[in-house]
């Protein structure tokens, strides 16, 4: 043997090559501990959230005056894939979504060029535009969520409370963030008759200014002594209601009045509600929790759970907390029943290497086997690839492969001490005659994963360590054979014994030697039916189900209740409880959360996270395990369907991979909104009638009402008043107008002023408001203006600044 022969080289350096050897197995060890744990392979979520709001605008308005001026300046940045807009009466929220080939290193930066774009634009802004607000962390993914449900106590309290443990919360190590999900802001609401208002003559604005300059924050300067500093501080801030109640106004008349004479003060919640959370069917509190990058899931699920159980002693009867979501749980199964299929294939393939080559040629493999692992699992960690489903199915993959190496240079090995070779010589061997052939069908296997390695989308980043791990467990497995495995098949391998030449041929020897005889003699028939067996293959294949990714075997269900896209977050809440109430007591369901006004925050990071919407809702559902999670979609989808039939309801268990949403979608493009209508109905009209979809929809289709208020700009004028007066004293009698903030501990409440009850809701009111003048009189608004109810759109999809509307579809 002529040349550098890496097997002789070891055996040579047989001390060398022995510590090398366990060395590898404690630094396999070591990375078997260190490893992070965790259910999916991380993904970089490349969108970027831009939001800006223009109260009192249009629809149209904002879309042109906002929304066109923040889409056009980001279409100039470079890595852009695709702007995706959502534009509503006064709010525009962009989304922006990066080219899949931006590396995940480099987003960060991107996000920066984005608030810089945006921010060098904000002056051409219209007067009055809010913002802009950047969300660059929409792919955080929060999967430990409690929520705390209170009987007896009031939502305040409750909140108080749930505060508290926020703050504890984020003192735990490896906690990013924590949300606190479903709290509704208080709010002390100062209500006034505007028709008794203006009966007393009294000018709403001179009351509102009163609180207002009152409750102010104002620095009353400092006294400088000889020797200390002193700070005045002027009384009056509001700290109660009885504090607003007691607030005295000059009328124009030059009466000093109370409010109370003249204005109910209450405390309440804000109205409408804010996105609401509810668990197991009551209303209640959540927080989600976040963990920094790079930490590890189970220790952080530990060590939560042990703050938890501390700070939870010490809560008062009444307050129950639930765990909603809880990631570390789920991520310690997966890995364990893959860790179980992975000691399960490692069982198999030693038995079946003991029963074919005999019990030292075995043991040589099933040593081999756990170094190559080892090797294999310290280059994961000093890689960064975490243990999660898809590496450890490549290494589940990888171990049908790896064994063949270290089988070919024992055989071989086996083969040449038959042969009358010395220990030496014999395990030398397989190097020069193996070494390059084990390479090169290790290279041309690895290559067959290179098109999943180098993929540039964010399915080849998910999937990225299953040609990482592939790689490197087969290249370990070639090195392991042919530097180790002398060594071991020096130290265990015998002679074999000399056969008899009248030696039968063991059973299996001869059954195969007996059936390859038979189809090298028919070598005809033998071709055919392997040709046959390939057709038929290729002719089968499209009858098999195809699904790039497949549905995830947790047993969470998502619901989507979508309402007609007029409807109040009032009519959601309605609808949530009654579907609450369809799954309380179910056998199947072992816990379930409800997020109403929104979608549910992202626990588990291919979820498709939906928009906060007063028509939307979203019940979050664990079932018992995988088969009552499908028990459960197929009656609740009858439920839905029989029940809710006003409904745009969509039951899905969680994917795998980069979110999909619904898995039919046609877009339909074109400036004009009445004609993508046309076309998108009539396209809904087709897919509805194939008997493979259900459940046709679109994002945004539906007109819903609005009250248009017609003003007579001469009348208008020659009373002294403005569209603006008008605006105002609209907004300040039906929503309310924010006048002042109590401070109260932590938070802020809104004082809000608005008109009572009968007045903002009573579409009739409008008519006979009163309007003050500036004379000093007061006029009702139907002498100045004409109502008329219009159908307009509620909202309006674009993507890359042209009008959108999506028909999707379920299969």
């Amino acid at each position: 043997m002529s040349g550098f022969n890496l097997s002789g080289w070891a055996l040579r350096n047989r001390s060398l090559v022995l510590f090398l050897m366990i060395l590898s197995v404690v630094g396999g060890i070591f990375a078997f501990v260190q490893l992070g744990r965790n259910e999916d392979p991380p993904f970089t979520i490349r969108t970027m959230v831009v939001q800006a709001v223009w109260p009192g605008a249009t629809l149209d308005e904002t879309l042109l005056q906002v929304a066109e001026r923040i889409e056009r300046k980001l279409q100039e940045m470079e890595g852009v894939d695709v702007l995706r807009s959502y534009t509503k009466d006064g709010v525009t929220t962009v989304f922006v979504d990066l080219l899949d080939t931006v590396p995940a290193d480099q987003v960060p930066t991107a996000w920066q060029r984005v608030r810089n774009d945006v921010y060098d634009i904000w002056r051409t802004m219209p007067q009055g535009v809010r913002g802009p607000f950047f969300n660059d962390r929409f792919g955080d993914v929060f999967g430990i969520i409690y929520g705390f449900t209170a009987d007896g106590f009031t939502h305040r309290e409750l909140r108080d409370y749930v505060e508290d443990i926020r703050s504890e919360l984020l003192q735990v190590p490896d906690v990013s963030m924590v949300e606190i999900l479903g709290a509704q802001d208080e709010r002390i609401y100062v209500e006034f008759s505007m028709q008794q208002l203006a009966t007393l003559g009294i000018d709403r604005r001179a009351l509102l200014a009163a609180l207002a300059a009152q409750n102010a924050v104002r620095p009353a300067g400092e006294i400088i002594t000889g020797d200390e500093a002193i700070r005045l501080r002027v009384s009056g801030a509001f700290d109660t209601v009885q504090d607003i109640l007691d607030v005295n106004f000059v009328a124009s008349d030059g009466r000093v009045l109370p409010l109370r004479d003249v204005a109910e003060v209450h405390r309440g919640f804000a109205d409408p509600p804010q996105p609401m959370f509810r668990v197991g069917g009551e209303p209640g509190i959540g927080l989600a929790i976040a963990m920094h990058d790079g930490g590890d899931i189970l220790a952080l699920g530990e060590n939560i759970r042990a703050t938890m159980t501390r700070l939870t002693a010490d809560l008062p009867l009444g307050i129950e907390p639930h765990l909603v979501a809880d990631q570390p749980v789920v991520v310690d199964q997966a890995i364990s029943e893959f860790m179980e299929s992975l000691w399960q294939a490692i069982a198999i393939i030693l038995g079946m290497s003991f029963l074919s080559l005999g019990v030292r040629p075995g043991l040589v493999v099933a040593l081999a086997i756990p170094i190559t692992l080892a090797v294999a699992l310290a280059i994961m960690l000093a890689s960064g690839i975490d243990m999660q489903r898809i590496s450890l199915g490549a290494l589940i993959i990888a171990l049908a492969l790896l064994v063949d190496d270290a089988m070919t240079t024992t055989d071989a090995t086996l083969n040449r001490l038959g042969a009358g070779d010395d220990k030496v010589t014999a395990a030398a061997y397989p190097f020069v005659q193996y070494a390059f052939p084990m390479l090169a069908g290790t290279l041309v296997t690895i290559a067959g994963f290179v098109p999943v390695g180098f993929a540039k989308s964010s399915a080849g980043e998910y999937t990225f360590s299953l040609f990482a791990v592939v790689t490197i467990a087969l290249l370990v497995s070639w090195f392991v054979a042919l530097v180790f495995t002398p060594l071991l098949n020096t130290a265990i391998l015998k002679y074999p014994k000399p056969k008899a030449p009248d030696a039968p041929e063991p059973f299996v020897a001869r059954t195969f030697r007996s059936l390859l005889t038979g189809a090298i003699r028919a070598r005809w028939l033998t071709l055919g039916a392997t040709i046959g067996a390939f057709v038929l293959a290729v002719l089968a294949f499209p009858l098999i189900p195809q699904q790039f990714f497949p549905s995830s075997d947790r047993p969470e269900l998502l619901v989507d209740l979508r309402l007609p896209q007029g409807a109040s977050i009032y009519a959601t809440e309605d609808v949530a409880k009654r579907f609450d109430a369809v799954l309380e007591g179910d056998p199947d369901v072992a816990s379930w959360s409800t997020y109403v006004g929104r979608g549910a925050i992202r626990f588990y990071l291919p979820l498709d996270v939906q928009l906060a919407n007063d028509f939307f809702a979203q019940a979050v559902i664990v079932a018992t395990d995988t088969e009552a999670r499908e028990r459960l979609q197929e009656r609740l989808g009858k439920v839905l369907t029989e029940d809710f039939p006003d409904l745009v309801a969509r039951l899905s268990p969680l994917e795998l991979g980069p979110p999909v949403g619904w898995p039919l979608q046609y877009r339909v493009m074109g400036p004009d909104p009445e004609e993508l209508r046309r076309i998108a109905l009539e396209l809904a009209q087709v897919i509805s009638t194939h008997p493979q979809t259900h459940q046709t929809n679109f994002d945004w289709i539906e007109p819903v009402r609005q009250l248009r208020i017609d003003i007579d700009q001469d009348e208008a004028r020659r009373l002294g008043l403005t569209s603006a007066d008008v605006a105002e004293i609209l907004a300040t009698m039906i929503t309310g107008t924010t006048v002042t903030q109590v401070r109260d501990h932590i938070y802020l409440i809104d004082v809000v002023a608005r008109a009572t009850s009968e007045e903002r809701v009573s579409l009739e009111a409008l008519h006979t408001v009163q309007v003050g003048l500036p004379s000093g009189r007061t006029v009702p608004l139907g002498q100045f203006a004409r109502f008329a109810y219009t159908q307009d759109l509620p909202l309006v999809w674009r993507r890359d600044r042209v009008p959108t509307l999506t028909v999707q579809a379920d299969l």
